[in-house]
């Protein structure tokens, strides 16, 4: 059971980690353009139009996936208890894995609306 209590802790980390840094996003992240803490991407270091942007919309994409996915992974972590360390650590390894998806993949998304309501000298269009 300890094994399990693990496995549940570190897959909650990541929605936890998104709901919480979604929420700050949200308000507009650093408020300040630095290459320290935040959404640091070329484009969203532009201007403070394209910072602010970028972590609302990002934000946003963190704080949904990451309600979506609390539920779920405390209801795929249920269905392993009483279950083996080697089921319940492959098990939650995959979870983690496919919950690293969102996650990277808010990226992708948020670049593809940067270009597209900014320039690429980061003008709004």
């Amino acid at each position: 059971m300890g094994f399990w209590l693990f496995m549940l802790v570190a897959d909650l980390l990541i929605p936890f980690t998104m709901i919480i840094f979604g929420r700050c996003f949200l308000s507009g992240g650093p408020k300040e353009i630095n290459a320290v803490l935040g959404y640091r991407t070329t484009m969203s270091m532009k201007n403070k139009d394209t910072w602010e942007f970028a972590h609302k919309y990002c934000g946003k994409i963190w704080y949904i996936c990451g309600l979506i996915m609390l539920p779920l992974t405390i209801g795929c972590m249920l269905l392993l208890v009483g279950q083996s360390e080697d089921c319940t650590g492959i098990f939650g390894g995959i979870l983690s894995a496919v919950q690293m998806i969102p996650l990277i993949g808010s990226v992708f998304f948020t670049e593809k609306a940067l270009k597209k309501y900014f320039d690429k000298f980061g003008n709004r269009r």
